[in-house]
């Protein structure tokens, strides 16, 4: 009846008309007027009318719950439930849902665990697709993705909604080939998918770099007239942008009616990674004359696109145009892209300072950015600090003691390089193994370093030490850091 989108007083004309006729009485009224409130966000006059109330019902406290779960307030629905439960008021589908999406909110996996078993395995609930749904994405959201799995598994029928729950919620794990995987039993199926099921496999493509299969979302997209909306758009620039396809991604780009600023950032991150400094500025120069108003993630992307292009002067602009004229408050990431920039381009102590007058404790990723600046400039005294620091921050690490040993190595301090990995060893901190996957043919194959698994690891280690042998010979000489890698895969130290 009512939204946020509404004129916002038209509650309150209401209400008004209400008490004039005499209706706020009427149980049937004041049902509809507590939830007209709460989704109108006036969760402040929507508990007063249903404290008013003469009877409080299912649908009154469902209205209330629902309504602390539309204004982010999910503490207070779980608590609301809870009062509602002590009441011995009789609970039903509907309110299960909405309890649910509270502790999906909040991330609490043992009630809402509690919530499966007590209600609907109990059977007190009639289990139906959108209880099914919402337990789906309450674990996933808690990161309980084989209780997620589990529940979908059982579903008695899956609609396009559980479907597109289970791929997102994969996507949100960081699990995404099980997101690809999802997508493929569904297209199997008689159940179309909506834009929204589109947008999440094209994220799970793009963070695993499945390029041909997103091509098949792309051409899926096209034959069946399927409406880009700016969602859908941002996610195909996204994964053609990252499958490393920048061309592509522009043509989507430019191709698209709707942009926007996430749209606009996407492609001046995709520009900002593969290089194209100058490319990237200049669209977000397009994006400010359309009076796209930019957000913290897209300066993000600019002053990448400044580091990758050693424009410091106009990197310092931008960094205080944030706040001056955008009235944005610089975070972490803001600050290690300034660090980064002015690394890269030599300026070490104006890199220094930045950090010293952070408003919060720089994170390892910051003191990281120098640090590779001091390795590429060959700054070893500073470098040695930083990497010191960066040890005691994160003692457990083992990529900061493989970084101090590499700096040593470079200026030939074998001794201290040695010791590094001395002390690596005796406090027991194990190398965590990469890992890489590649498309080949519609499949992905995934490598982890030192791991001979895989049915063409001898094939792969082959040709790296053919590589190598090839690059000897042609008198190129690898530092320390080049063999490490090389060893890595190899499966040599």
């Amino acid at each position: 009846m009512f939204s946020k989108s509404n004129l916002q007083d038209s509650p309150f004309m209401v209400f008004a008309q209400i008490v004039t006729f005499g209706l706020d009485t009427d149980h049937f009224v004041s049902n509809a007027l507590v939830s007209a409130f709460a989704n109108s966000g006036f969760m402040l006059s929507a508990h007063q009318v249903f404290d008013q109330s003469s009877s409080k019902d299912v649908v009154a406290w469902t209205a209330l719950i629902n309504g602390y779960v539309k204004n982010d307030c999910p503490s207070k629905a779980i608590k609301c439930f809870l009062d509602m439960r002590s009441t011995g008021t009789r609970i039903d589908g509907v309110t299960i849902v909405s309890i649910l999406r509270a502790a999906a909110m909040v991330g609490d996996a043992y009630f809402g665990k509690w919530v499966h078993g007590f209600y609907v395995l109990a059977g007190r609930v009639e289990l139906d697709s959108y209880i099914c749904s919402a337990l789906v994405d309450m674990y996933f959201k808690c990161g309980h993705c084989d209780d997620a799995w589990e529940v979908f598994d059982e579903m008695p029928y899956r609609n396009v909604v559980s479907w597109t729950t289970v791929i997102a919620g994969y996507v949100q794990c960081n699990k995404f080939q099980d997101a690809q995987r999802v997508f493929s039993d569904m297209m199997l199926t008689n159940i179309m998918p909506n834009e929204f099921t589109l947008t999440s496999v094209l994220s799970a493509c793009a963070h695993t770099g499945a390029l041909d299969q997103g091509r098949l979302v792309h051409q899926y997209i096209e034959c069946n007239k399927v409406k880009l909306n700016s969602a859908l758009g941002t996610a195909l620039v996204d994964m053609y942008a990252k499958c490393g396809c920048i061309g592509e991604a522009v043509r989507v780009f430019e191709n698209l009616l709707i942009k926007d600023v996430y749209t606009w950032t996407a492609m001046i991150n995709g520009l900002a990674v593969h290089g194209d400094a100058l490319g990237a500025l200049n669209i977000f120069s397009c994006m400010l004359r359309n009076c796209i108003q930019p957000n913290e993630v897209t300066f993000i992307g600019v002053l990448s696109a400044c580091s990758h292009g050693g424009f410091v002067e106009e990197g310092k602009r931008l960094f205080e145009s944030m706040s001056k004229v955008y009235h944005l408050k610089p975070n972490m990431d803001h600050y290690g892209c300034m660090v980064d920039l002015l690394g890269r381009a030599g300026h070490l102590e104006d890199a220094k300072k930045i950090i010293d007058n952070m408003p919060m404790k720089p994170s390892p990723g910051v003191l990281g950015a120098l640090f590779g600046a001091c390795m590429i400039h060959k700054a070893f005294e500073m470098g040695e600090c930083i990497g010191n620091n960066l040890i005691n921050l994160q003692p457990n690490h083992s990529g900061r003691y493989a970084l101090l040993a590499n700096l040593y190595s470079m200026c030939r301090n074998w001794e201290a390089a040695s010791q590094v990995r001395k002390f690596m060893k005796g406090v027991q901190v194990e190398k965590t193994p990469g890992y890489s996957w590649i498309e080949v043919n519609g499949l992905i194959h995934e490598f982890k370093a030192f791991d001979h698994s895989h049915n063409e690891s001898s094939g792969v280690y082959s040709i790296l030490d053919n590589l190598i042998l090839q690059l000897n010979l042609a008198g190129q000489v690898l530092d320390c850091e080049d063999l490490n890698i090389l060893g890595s895969n190899t499966g040599e130290g």
